[in-house]
């Protein structure tokens, strides 16, 4: 049976100097809140130009869109390992996509992005907040999904919907962690990778093939297959 492919999901939409100017734009949003991102301020703590920071990321929003998209570049998957197959290889794959969102989800970077995107929303602004889903939360479900299919593929997933099958993973891995940490909460000491591999199991669990996991259970949304 063949490996599930890895899927490319590095920083490779940027070059190096490009990252390191986005790495400091992330920075100043995180000390400084929302005025402290200008072109000037960027622009001075990243040593660069106003004239590059338009070249490559043109305004305001392109610069917010790149940094989200930047951010979530983050949340990928390791290349399988070599002659992994079947259901280990996905799971170990999935289980790294997993790990990353978690860490990412948790750090101070998206933390201040989505409060700052929560607080233009009750400004009636929500221009952020579809910034988040476009370059954010859309690439990972991509991600995840192109994972998902390729499992189904192989006959190591059972289901009729990506797109639900891809809800029910998102929320076994992230649960109500986000939300806790947005309300001030912390995770006292809970281990991203003990909480991704908990959620792969219960995923497997649920969606895994007859000889891999036990009965596949009966699914809804038959025919009605989407994956965007």
């Amino acid at each position: 049976m063949a490996s599930p492919p890895s899927i490319a999901t590095g920083n490779e939409t940027y070059s190096p100097r490009q990252n390191a100017v986005l790495e400091s734009a992330l920075g100043l949003l995180v000390e400084g809140g929302e005025r402290a991102l200008t072109t000037a301020g960027v622009a001075r703590a990243a040593n660069c130009s106003k004239e590059s920071l338009y070249k490559w990321f043109g305004d305001r929003d392109g610069l917010l869109a790149a940094m989200i998209t930047f951010q979530s570049s983050k949340v990928k998957a390791a290349p399988a390992a070599s002659g992994a197959r079947g259901r280990a290889a996905l799971a170990a794959q999935l289980a790294g996509i997993a790990v990353n969102l978690l860490k990412v989800l948790a750090g101070d970077v998206s933390l201040a992005l989505n409060r700052l995107a929560i607080g233009q929303a009750r400004r009636g602004e929500a221009d952020l907040g579809l910034l988040l889903r476009e370059h954010g939360r859309k690439p990972i479900e991509t991600r995840l999904s192109a994972l998902l299919e390729a499992g189904r593929r192989e006959r190591l997933l059972d289901f009729a919907d990506t797109r639900e099958a891809y809800r029910t993973l998102y929320g076994l891995i992230v649960r109500d962690m986000h939300v806790r940490l947005l309300l001030g909460d912390s995770l006292d000491g809970e281990e991203p990778a003990k909480r991704a591999a908990q959620a792969i199991d219960e995923f497997f669990r649920l969606f895994g093939t007859e000889e891999n996991t036990g009965p596949a259970r009966e699914r809804t949304g038959a025919g009605n297959e989407r994956t965007g």
